[in-house]
């Protein structure tokens, strides 16, 4: 689950979150970058950190949505 939740980010071109990392960055050490989340999150010691927001506008032109950007990994 955590190679295709990968993948899904990677084809979406995911944005970097709060903590500044990008996609490139994360795949210098891709492999042990993903056991260590897959590892945390299966032993219940993973909790996500706060996420970016970006103001997206509406389709109606009044106002905007908030979207949250997670971060890629920590």
């Amino acid at each position: 689950m955590v190679w295709e939740a990968y993948r899904r980010v990677k084809a979406n071109d995911g944005a970097w979150g709060v903590d500044g990392q990008s996609l490139q960055e994360f795949e210098q050490e891709l492999k042990n970058n993903l056991y260590k989340l897959w590892n945390r999150m299966s032993s219940g010691t993973y909790f996500p950190p706060p996420v970016r927001a970006v103001e997206i506008p509406k389709k109606s032109g009044k106002g905007v949505r908030i979207l949250g950007v997670p971060t890629v990994s920590t």
